[in-house]
């Protein structure tokens, strides 16, 4: 992923964001220098400020003639490349893209760049959403169709014990699982079932729009966990990718050493301890003190199950 993104930065990085619109506010006889400032503020890097508009007016980019008018005779365009079509048709290989209905307009004769073959899962549940059920779709779709418009929502779902239960909630975010490839509906509004897995909604129905939609939709506060990175065997590389997903913030504290925070929703603690104490040495946990007690307590247990010889 990390490659492909080199790839079209450099094909159509912020610069070229940036001198596209310029040239386009320049073709529509309204630049000035003050909006080349302002574009180049919103659409490029700090420093790009001191770069672009003195290459621009010096000439050594040889893209505005005197009056701030373009040399060019069109507006400039941005067409797909045919690596970022291919790129696209492998994105629309995966069951999950259905979910949003994208269109596939100009891409019928595009090979993929890759297949879903490709990818050998070892860490991951082997029982996933069912993404092209025409039923679980629409309700991933209405629940979607809910956040944006900040709508309460009747909820129809399906417990793992089997029993059967309709609830209203205002739902907030609909979250992502990688490890389990799972989606689950997080709502406010019912205590009881303040999260419940996609799959197992039966039903759901759009209700009224929430009263207070600011206040009454804010997502409920996330705990905050510290660790301590020793940077061995590639661990800095390796932790802050598998935690991607996460709010966090890191500091280096000395040579290979950084002190990471993350925030997080309590329901995913568990999970979250597991994923830390698979790196061993490497991650150590600080606080809160009640997970570090927790972590101890799993070492433990497990030290307790390996036979040491007497």
């Amino acid at each position: 992923m990390g490659v492909m993104r080199m790839l079209f930065s450099e094909i159509y990085g912020s610069y070229f964001r940036v001198v596209a619109a310029i040239l386009a506010e320049a073709g529509d006889g309204s630049l000035t220098p003050a909006k080349i400032t302002r574009l180049v503020q919103k659409e490029a890097f700090a420093e790009s400020t001191l770069a672009i508009p003195a290459a621009l007016r010096s000439g050594s980019w040889p893209l505005l003639e005197g009056g701030l008018r373009p040399v060019l005779r069109h507006r400039p365009t941005m067409p797909l490349t045919l690596l970022q079509k291919r790129w696209m048709k492998a994105l629309l290989a995966d069951p999950r893209i259905s979910l949003f209905a994208p269109s596939a307009a100009g891409l019928e004769d595009v090979k993929p760049l890759f297949g879903p073959d490709l990818f050998v899962w070892f860490d991951r549940h082997a029982d996933g959403d069912p993404y092209q059920d025409p039923r679980y779709i629409q309700c991933f779709r209405t629940a979607c169709q809910a956040i944006r418009e900040k709508r309460r929502l009747q909820v129809c779902f399906v417990s793992q014990g089997g029993a059967r239960h309709t609830f209203n909630c205002l739902p907030y975010r609909l979250e992502y699982s990688s490890k389990d490839d799972k989606f689950r509906l997080l709502s406010r509004g019912n205590a009881r079932f303040g999260t419940v897995n996609l799959a197992g909604i039966c039903s759901c129905r759009l209700l009224e729009p929430a009263e207070s939609p600011d206040s009454s939709s804010a997502e409920p506060p996330l705990a905050r966990m510290t660790l301590l990175l020793r940077d061995e065997r590639n661990g800095l590389e390796r932790v802050l990718l598998h935690f991607s997903h996460f709010e966090k913030e890191s500091r280096k504290l000395e040579d290979h050493l950084y002190q990471l925070r993350l925030w997080y929703d309590k329901q995913d603690e568990s999970e979250l301890l597991i994923r830390v104490l698979s790196f061993g040495p490497v991650l150590k946990l600080l606080e809160p003190k009640e997970l570090v007690e927790q972590v101890k307590a799993r070492i433990r247990s497990q030290l307790a199950l390996i036979p040491f010889p007497e």
